[in-house]
């Protein structure tokens, strides 16, 4: 008789946009389990294929830390040794019927082990095919292999954050990996909409390096269109001023001013409309050049009250800012309770535990989280025997350290 729970889980799949998706996941760390997390959570049937091991850590830590289960959620999990006859033939028997492979090993390494784009396009020409490496599939630095901090380095980040003369900083959260993962994910539903018009798969690539890149934004067309160098900042914003951190009577808050017309409202809630008047003020470039100046005059009246006065003071009148949190004060603020950032869901040997949500919302679907990460090889048979395998060949297979 057929479990009960897996006809629950396969309905509420099946019910959401990406329920008639089948995604392998190939990925490892977390540029690439960003990218599935995304397809996950959307209802996409994910089989995360890991090796056989005794191994309790895996690249991401502890299975049951925080880290691996937030990222591993709503998935099955198989184990599958690629590098032996058996369980390559495996794979390609489930890559036949897959809708989306993601992985993001060094570029040699998939060839090496016959499961690269033109090994799968052979026998499914549907397939898509998503890629993140550390520097692209190909060129100068092909090969190497790529981690976070080492894009954020290359890739300009940790030269413009942090105290001006402070010396390079890394951003306290992994800006390559998951931007990266973000865009791969991005760039698999642009060609399932393209295989929709074509009726053939694409291999989608990005890296950490373009993705750090990419998120030079502004920064980056500084230098391509003025040849302008950005250095560190700090907390001021490096061309709107001002844009920063303020102290007040009981902590530091954020106040951003920086166009024209906030600069008017702000000098008049704060209560110092002479400010407007001074003629080397008047611009965004003068107020930038004269940054050092203004955030001092700013905090000689912000620290004469509590946060919260300011707060409230400059919401009426218009001006974004707010506190500074810690992460405990996030999730304790009213509106991140609200958004439902935090999701509940229960493991069977953890119990209920919060992971955090997708940012996304669509209307008319829900955003909880389905099920907990599964333990390692949880549905190899199950998946298995939906993929035609006999109950004799998953034996066999077993028998010859395949699964």
């Amino acid at each position: 008789m057929p479990d009960s729970r897996i006809e629950r889980r396969e309905l509420a799949e099946t019910s959401l946009p990406l329920g008639n998706l089948t995604v392998l996941d190939l990925t490892l760390a977390r540029a690439g389990p960003t990218c599935v997390r995304h397809l996950a959570d959307w209802g996409a049937r994910v089989i995360r294929i890991e090796p056989p091991s005794t191994d309790s850590e895996g690249i991401a830590g502890d299975r049951d830390g925080p880290d691996f289960q937030n990222l591993h959620r709503n998935k099955r999990m198989i184990t599958l040794n690629l590098k032996s006859p058996e369980g390559h033939a495996a794979f390609m028997r489930l890559a036949a019927g897959a809708d989306v492979i993601v992985e993001n090993m060094r570029a040699a390494v998939k060839h090496r082990l016959g499961v690269a784009y033109e090994d799968v396009r052979a026998i499914n020409p549907r397939i898509v095919y998503a890629s993140i490496s550390g520097f692209g599939q190909d060129g100068p630095y092909g090969r190497r292999a790529g981690v976070d901090q080492i894009a954020q380095g290359m890739g300009g980040l940790m030269s413009i954050t942090g105290l001006p003369g402070q010396g390079p900083v890394r951003a306290g959260i992994p800006v390559a990996d998951l931007t990266a993962g973000n865009l791969l994910a991005l760039g698999v539903m642009v060609a399932l909409y393209d295989r929709e018009r074509t009726g053939v798969g694409r291999w989608v690539q990005t890296s950490l390096l373009e993705a750090q890149v990419f998120m030079l934004d502004f920064q980056a067309t500084r230098w391509l269109m003025k040849h302008e160098v950005a250095q560190q900042a700090g907390n001021d914003h490096p061309t709107g001023i001002p844009t920063g951190v303020f102290p007040a009577s009981d902590g530091l808050i954020n106040i951003a001013a920086s166009s024209a017309r906030l600069w008017g409202r702000f000098c008049e809630a704060i209560g110092r409309p002479e400010w407007k008047a001074k003629e080397e003020w008047k611009t965004q470039k003068g107020r930038s050049d004269a940054r050092v100046a203004i955030n001092a005059a700013i905090a000689e009246v912000t620290r004469e009250r509590p946060a919260a006065h300011w707060i409230e003071l400059f919401e009426e009148a218009g001006i974004p800012c707010g506190p500074i949190n810690t992460i405990d004060q996030v999730f304790a603020d009213p509106q991140v309770a609200h958004l439902g950032v935090a999701r509940p869901v229960v493991h069977p040997r953890l119990g209920r535990i919060d992971l955090v949500g997708s940012p996304i919302t669509l209307t008319g679907y829900p955003k909880e989280i389905r099920t907990a990460t599964p333990e390692a090889g949880q549905h190899t048979e199950e998946v298995l025997q939906e993929a035609g395998f006999s109950d004799a060949e998953i034996a066999e297979m077993r028998a010859k350290g395949a699964i």
